[in-house]
């Protein structure tokens, strides 16, 4: 297919990549900020419900992220697996959807949960890091 044709793409790829950054950073704030209000008596209802909302919201920019990286790389090649930037993004995509499913076993009957939550997105900082390095190398290949 003819490159410009993809630009679109490339845009809303650029786009919800900064939007899962930005929901990523919110997410640790809020549960950093969740994490200190249950300990007080009274915690806010709304907390819980925007932890929440900004999870299932990062579980679908990710998901969005890997059909338009999976669509523009057969587009333009024709195959996947041309550089490091395939493995980290499914390692994104696995440990995004690992820790909404630890999220949602979270509670005081397991306490394993909470912290296989904190390690996952311990985890899913690092490949979002490896993944927007090697992002920035597969955009470079696009621009003229």
């Amino acid at each position: 297919m003819d490159l410009p044709s993809f630009l679109w793409l490339w845009r809303i790829a650029a786009w919800s990549m900064g939007l899962t950054l930005t929901g990523y950073g919110l997410l640790a704030a809020t549960g950093a900020y969740w994490a200190y209000r249950r300990r007080q008596p009274d915690p806010p209802s709304w907390l819980r419900l925007l932890h929440l909302t900004l999870g299932v919201t990062l579980v679908i920019l990710v998901l969005l992220l890997l059909s338009i990286g999976i669509v523009g790389t057969l587009g333009e090649y024709g195959n996947l697996g041309h550089s490091v930037h395939l493995p980290l993004g499914l390692s994104v995509v696995s440990l995004v959807l690992a820790s909404a499913w630890s999220a949602s076993r979270i509670s005081v009957e397991r306490p394993w949960a909470r912290k296989l939550h904190l390690a996952l997105n311990g985890g899913l900082a690092l490949a979002l890091a490896g993944v927007g390095l090697s992002g920035w190398q597969v955009v470079q290949k696009y621009l003229p």
